[in-house]
């Protein structure tokens, strides 16, 4: 490789398993080689995930940012910069934001941040502190790109981000990984979970208070106390581990769920594991465009999906799944029950799910729209 090839350093809090480190990966993995260099800058550190990353050329950096204050790290970073001497400056989110001042003194010339979604702190994105912060950094970014519709309007509405820095763009899944198939590898499963008479419901996320199993295993459990016909039909699977794992369990425990319930913990199979599950849960509070939410599409899944951020621009309801309100058990237990009860729209809405994923949110169609975007800032 050209060592002219541009060279972009992809700025993230942390390189961990989730929805934006995923598609950070997939654009590394899958953007032409002889057209762009990557680096990527750990404000924090990596965990295995790292692995994903298959292109042997880039280089990942951990800055071992200290909780709280830490202004040292601001001066590693510049330092890095100057020295890796990257042409793109690409950060994500507002943990990574502040990367943006270090890059601009370190004389980087094209500086982009993307916006993927928020935290429970700040679902709603009005919390005055983090209002003022953009608003400071506003300046120093020359383009942005937000995930979805939802975070473009309030870009310009909140954070007063004019027009034309701003492009927004879908985040996309790999088809040919989360391919169809007519036998599920059901042997991935529990025992008590391989018959094909069972209805197998699941969710894929970290288990965090912003993407709210709480109310997803609340629903479940509704769901088999209400209904307790269907208690012996359904089963439920919990991919992900997190901070909410133990009063899940206890939850499930105390309702002896634990022969229904499968905590199947962080996976490297999860587009296999997507092909044993008949219905997709997305119970989050708040979610930017929700990977998660596209595989189970791609996968020919129903989603049951929270009416927040950019979920209703993925899920059309009674089409591709079911829109809800956010936690709100009683209701997403209603939702699971209307599939029980209509068994056909599994198939139905799963297949309009796929054909929305392979026309709108292919990989190849958001690796076309970011190449556009950086052609465009690197012109100018």
């Amino acid at each position: 490789m050209k060592a002219d090839t541009p060279l972009i350093a992809h700025v993230l809090f942390r390189l961990g398993t989730g929805g934006l480190e995923n598609g950070v990966v997939n654009l590394i993995n899958h953007l032409p080689a002889d057209k762009y260099r990557h680096a990527v800058i750990c404000m924090t550190d990596y965990t295995s995930f790292r692995e994903r990353i298959t292109r042997d050329d880039v280089d990942v950096y951990c800055l071992h940012k200290k909780p709280g204050k830490d202004l040292a790290v601001y001066l590693r970073l510049w330092r890095l910069l100057r020295k890796i001497k990257p042409d793109i400056l690409h950060t994500r989110n507002l943990s990574a934001l502040e990367a943006q001042l270090p890059g601009f003194l370190a004389g980087i010339k094209h500086r982009i941040h993307g916006e993927h979604g928020r935290d429970l702190d700040d679902v709603d994105g009005t919390n005055p502190r983090y209002v003022l912060l953009r608003k400071l950094f506003r300046p120093l970014v020359q383009r942005y790109i937000p995930m979805s519709k939802d975070l473009e309007s309030w870009l310009r509405q909140q954070i007063q981000v004019p027009s034309y820095k701003i492009s927004q763009l879908y985040n996309g899944v790999d088809l040919n990984r989360f391919k169809l198939s007519a036998e599920p590898p059901l042997e991935l499963l529990p025992l008590e979970f391989r018959s094909p008479e069972l209805t197998i419901i699941g969710t894929v996320g970290r288990q965090d208070p912003v993407k709210d199993q709480i109310t997803l295993v609340e629903a479940f459990i509704h769901l088999v106390s209400t209904y307790p016909e269907v208690k012996d039909k359904v089963r439920l699977v919990l991919v992900g581990t997190g901070v909410l794992q133990e009063k899940l369990r206890t939850m499930v425990d105390a309702k002896d769920l634990n022969d229904s319930v499968w905590f199947a913990g962080e996976r490297s199979d999860v587009a296999e594991i997507m092909r044993t599950l008949d219905i997709f849960v997305l119970p989050s509070i708040n979610e930017g465009i929700s990977n998660t939410i596209l595989e189970a599409m791609a996968t020919a899944l129903p989603v049951i999906a929270t009416d927040v951020g950019g979920n209703p621009e993925l899920v059309i309801n009674n089409e591709t799944g079911l829109l809800i309100a956010k936690q709100n058990p009683v209701a997403m237990s209603q939702a699971i029950k209307y599939y029980l009860d209509h068994p056909e729209l599994l198939t139905a809405h799963g297949n309009a799910a796929r054909r929305r994923c392979e026309s709108v949110f292919s990989l190849n169609r958001m690796l076309a729209d970011y190449a556009q975007v950086y052609d465009q800032i690197m012109s100018h």
